[in-house]
Formats: C-alpha cells, sequence, structure tokens
C-alpha cells in the first residue's frame, strides 16, 4: 500500500489543478489518469476546438478584407492535414507543458484506470494500491451524450469529441442541438464553406442564456447562412454510403427531409464514473449520474474526506474547465487545512466561441425578474461606437442591475471578440459593484469594451453617447 496525503483521481482541468495547488501548498499527491493529463478540455475540447475556431476566422478575414475593405485576397484552399497539423502542435506543446510543471510541482502521475476500494483507499488496473491520509478528489470528468439508435462511427456520425478527428471537412453537416458547443461546430463548418442545418429542440440557441443573447446570435448565425432551426427535433436519422438522411420535426409541426454528409451530435454531456465503484466508498449518484456534495463550501461528500471537482458535480456547476480550475483550488486548500472561499458559481463567465461570440457572467434578465427582482436593463448595440462599426459585425452590451442604482446582477454580450471582454463583467458580477462604481473608471477609446462603459455611464444617469 502506497500511501500519500492526496489521490487525485483522473487529471482533467479539475484533477491537475487540484493536484498543483495542493503540492504546493506541501501535500504529498498522487495523481492517476488512464489517458492523458489534460483530459477533454485539452485533447478533444476547448485547446483543440478553439485552435479550428482561429483558423475559421482567419478564412472569414479573407472574406472580409475583400468584400469590405478592397483587400484582393482569395483563399485557394483549406489544405486540412496542414491545419490538423498546427492544431496538434498547439495540443501536444500545452500537453507538455501541463506533464512538467506537475512534475516539477513534484505531483507523481500514475497511469492507469482507478476503482475506489474504500473511502480512503484505490486500486489502479487491479494491482497497485493507494491510500490517502487526507482525502480522495473524484474528477472523472464528462462524455458526449449519445442518442438511442444513432451509434457515432466517427465518420458519417460523430460527437463533439471526435468531430475534429473525424477525415476531412464534409461539404455539409447536420448538427443537433444548439448549445455551446453544437453552436461553434456549426459556425466552424460555415467558416469552411459547409452548408449547415443547425437543430435544437429548444425555443431559441443557447437557451441557458439571456434571451437577447439567443436572438443575437441566431441573428449572426443566419446572416452567415447557417439555417437554424429552433423548437425542432430529429424524428429518425439513416447513415448512408454517403452521408447521413434525417428527419426534423420543425417548430411548425412539420417533417423536413434534411441530408448531409455528416450529423454532428452536440446534445450534451454525462458524468463518467464507469469502474469508479463508488459504492465502495459508501458514494452514489443522483438520477442525472452526479456525484452530489453534501458540503458545497468545500466540495466534500458525504464521506469525510472525498472530495469532486469537475464534470462529476450537478448544477450550479457550470461543467466549464475554468470552474473546474476554482474548484480544484477550493479543494487543495480545503485538504491542506487552509481557509477558501466557495466557488462564486454566480461570477463564472460563459462564453461561446462561434462568429459571433457571446459572453455572459451573472443573471439574465428573466431570471432576475424570477428570483423577485425588479431589474434597470440598458442595452447597446456594439455599432454605436466607432470601433463596432470598424468590426461591422454588429453584437451588443446587457446590463442587469438592481433598480434604483442597486448591484449589478449580469452582464451579456454578443459580437466580434468579447470572449475577451467579458473578465472586466465578470469582476463587476463577482464583486457586486454597482454602476455608479463602474462609471467612475475609464474606458479605452476606440474600443469595444467602451460600449461596455457606455451601458453602465446611462446606468448611473450620466450617459454620454446613450441617454
Amino acid at each position: 500500500m502506497n500511501t500519500h496525503d492526496v489521490v487525485v483521481i483522473g487529471g482533467g482541468t479539475g484533477g491537475y489543478s487540484t493536484a498543483l495547488r495542493a503540492a504546493a501548498l506541501g501535500l504529498d499527491v498522487v495523481l492517476v489518469e488512464r489517458d492523458k493529463v489534460g483530459g477533454t478540455c485539452l485533447h478533444r475540447g476547448c485547446i483543440p476546438s478553439k485552435a479550428m475556431l482561429h483558423a475559421a476566422e482567419l478564412v472569414d478575414g479573407i472574406a472580409e478584407a475583400r468584400e469590405r475593405w478592397g483587400v484582393k485576397a482569395t483563399l485557394d484552399a483549406v489544405d486540412w492535414p496542414a491545419l490538423v497539423a498546427a492544431r496538434e502542435d498547439v495540443v501536444a506543446r500545452n500537453h507538455r507543458g501541463v506533464e512538467a510543471h506537475l512534475a516539477r510541482a513534484g505531483v507523481r502521475v500514475v497511469r492507469g484506470s482507478a476503482r475506489l476500494t474504500g473511502p480512503r483507499t484505490v486500486k489502479v488496473d487491479g494491482v497497485r494500491d493507494l491510500a490517502a491520509r487526507r482525502g480522495i478528489v473524484l474528477a472523472t470528468g464528462s462524455r458526449p451524450r449519445t442518442l438511442p439508435g444513432i451509434a457515432p462511427d466517427g465518420r458519417r456520425v460523430v460527437t463533439s469529441d471526435d468531430a475534429l478527428f473525424a477525415p476531412g471537412l464534409p461539404a455539409s453537416v447536420l448538427v443537433l442541438g444548439g448549445g455551446a458547443i453544437g453552436v461553434e461546430y456549426a459556425s466552424f463548418h460555415r467558416s469552411m464553406g459547409a452548408e449547415v442545418t443547425l437543430v435544437e429542440a429548444a425555443d431559441r440557441l443557447v437557451p441557458l442564456e439571456d434571451a437577447d443573447v439567443s436572438r443575437h446570435l441566431t441573428r449572426g448565425l443566419r446572416k452567415r447562412g447557417v439555417d437554424v432551426q429552433t423548437g425542432a427535433r430529429l424524428l429518425d436519422a439513416e447513415v448512408l454510403d454517403d452521408g447521413v438522411r434525417a428527419r426534423v420535426r420543425t417548430a411548425r409541426g412539420g417533417t423536413r427531409a434534411v441530408g448531409a454528409e455528416r450529423l454532428l451530435v452536440a446534445v450534451g454531456r454525462v458524468p463518467v464514473t464507469d469502474g469508479l465503484d463508488l459504492a465502495a466508498a459508501g458514494l452514489g449518484t443522483d438520477g442525472r449520474g452526479f456525484v452530489v456534495p453534501a458540503h458545497w463550501d468545500r466540495l466534500e461528500t458525504s464521506v469525510p474526506g472525498v472530495h469532486v471537482v469537475g464534470d462529476l458535480l450537478p448544477p450550479p456547476s457550470p461543467g466549464l474547465a475554468h470552474a473546474s480550475f476554482a474548484e480544484g483550488l477550493l479543494v487543495a486548500e480545503t485538504l491542506a487545512g487552509l481557509p477558501s472561499a466557495p466557488v462564486d458559481y454566480a461570477a463564472v463567465p460563459r462564453v461561446t466561441y462561434s462568429a459571433p461570440q457571446t459572453a455572459s457572467v451573472g443573471l439574465s434578465e428573466a431570471r432576475a425578474r424570477a428570483l423577485g427582482h425588479e431589474p434597470a436593463v440598458r442595452t447597446m448595440p456594439l455599432t454605436a461606437v466607432a470601433k463596432g462599426m470598424v468590426h461591422g459585425r454588429g453584437g451588443m452590451v446587457k446590463v442587469v442591475a438592481e433598480a434604483g442604482g442597486g448591484r449589478v446582477l449580469g452582464v451579456h454580450l454578443v459580437g466580434p471578440h468579447v470572449s475577451e471582454m467579458v473578465a472586466e463583467s465578470q469582476l463587476i458580477v463577482g464583486w457586486e459593484a454597482e454602476p455608479s462604481d463602474v462609471a467612475r473608471h475609464v474606458h479605452p477609446h476606440p474600443t469595444l469594451s467602451e460600449a461596455v462603459g457606455e451601458v453602465f455611464l446611462a446606468l448611473a444617469g450620466r450617459g454620454l453617447h446613450q441617454p
């Protein structure tokens, strides 16, 4: 039996952040990972997909240069193998960096599949026994949800995990699911020239976001030629030699046939606990497969010393990599006996890296009203500021605050580069600032962020370009 202070099961963002912070605090840490450290985010999700979306942005820029700015540029072709090689270089360098960071921190990485044998003991690949003096951290992540009767084959039917590794660029794609992942893949394929149909069962895209965010996003995607079908459901799909033939029930109750070279299923993710044997530690899952903490302030389960981070957590944890970093820090500091503030999930930003991008933090207008607030709401189009006119891609800023000059409840952005603008807003919401607090600070001109400043000036009764 190899005994350590902390045993972390799973080397994704939640797991390795826990391990790094715990080691930095002087704890003896072992990290068990059956695949590669970095997890889904690094190898199949956040990082490779954003690399591809950067390439898509460059393709879109060529068209904008030619059509709007008189730069007579043309796109000869997309060299798919070269694009993939560039993406994999980014992933590989990040992977090496994480491994080196863990090694420098003194975290011992054990390769293999872990199974709980008790509340403080683990067996790896059936042969290696580990014990934890202070605690075990469950960080085994999630996998894409699949649909009955539609088996992913990695070629014609793909999930978000394997879409990046499917062969070549299809001429047409049917994307099932209008959340952040589905929207990003729809945007990417459209930039690469594919005919894209995006089907979402809810009555709007990114249904967890503010309704105005959904409206502006849908308008932007349709302007780019994406066939957005909301309030629609997939009835069935048949895989053919050259593609997929599907039937979709539309929002008006009709049936529509959709043919595409590829069907991309992006209908959510489910926690991974297979083979973990939670029962051996006295644990179980809820009806959705999540491991629910008994103590959210330290993410500790009903079994003392067993903590959980990342995609195994149910809402309000949003299942986002940056949230799992915060969760890892909290758990590591808790195991080290240090005071640590609980994760403020209301102040965790949410970003969709499509074209247009969306970025939000805090409450939507509807959610604020549902919680009993009578919010003061102000919006401003990005094209109302000079830099927004330069970009010429629409978009907006929306701020939801308590009436009478009270604290800011939510900030919602749509448009180019808003993923880089939202950090200011998470500080505003997280620190419970009031519009007058923000209005005292000067935003640079000309920038897109200037629109954020203008909205807060207006809410504070000091409107400059907006009354």
